[in-house]
């Protein structure tokens, strides 16, 4: 399957080759945000240990925000007039990064992995505001939104894993 703009249309001021590129770097966020909407239900399922239920239900908002995101991005590809594609396989032939290595862990492993995950996630994001500012105002929008509440969430795990020195467990 491909990812390519395939309409014959694009948004009403917007040029086609803007807008193929502006598709290319939401395909991309979008990826991205599949992965840790599983990554983060993931966790959900196999952390144990000492604040487990805190941790626990922490997830499911986060994974419920993050799906929201996701189709958010997946509807705004429509709109460009490209094709958002998440199924299982395409999902994992287009991401850059290894999968979540941990299984059933402990609350620490798990929360000093997950920010690791967030730490590229909202990189990206960045990176991706980046390129979208010359593209495309309304994409670059929809991303600041996102990232200002996947930085959040990245910081209740972050609270979770910082010493009272400002440290983060490794």
């Amino acid at each position: 399957m491909s990812n390519s703009k395939v309409a014959e249309f694009t948004a009403p001021g917007m040029n086609s080759e803007a807008a193929e590129q502006a598709i290319a770097q939401l395909d991309n966020r979008m990826v991205a945000l599949i992965d840790l909407q599983l990554t983060l239900k993931h966790i959900h399922w196999n952390v144990v240990g000492p604040n487990f239920i805190g941790v626990h239900e922490m997830l499911d908002p986060q994974v419920a925000a993050v799906q929201e995101m996701t189709d958010t991005i997946a509807e705004r590809i429509a709109t460009l007039g490209g094709v958002p594609v998440g199924t299982p396989k395409s999902i994992v032939d287009r991401r850059s990064w290894e999968d979540y290595s941990i299984g059933k862990g402990l609350v620490k492993d798990h929360l000093v992995a997950l920010d690791k995950v967030y730490i590229g996630v909202n990189g990206d994001h960045r990176k991706a505001l980046e390129k979208l500012s010359e593209l495309d105002p309304v994409s670059e929008d929809m991303i600041i939104a996102q990232l200002a509440e996947l930085e959040q969430f990245q910081w209740f795990v972050r609270a979770h894993i910082e010493s009272s020195t400002g440290q983060l467990q490794s």
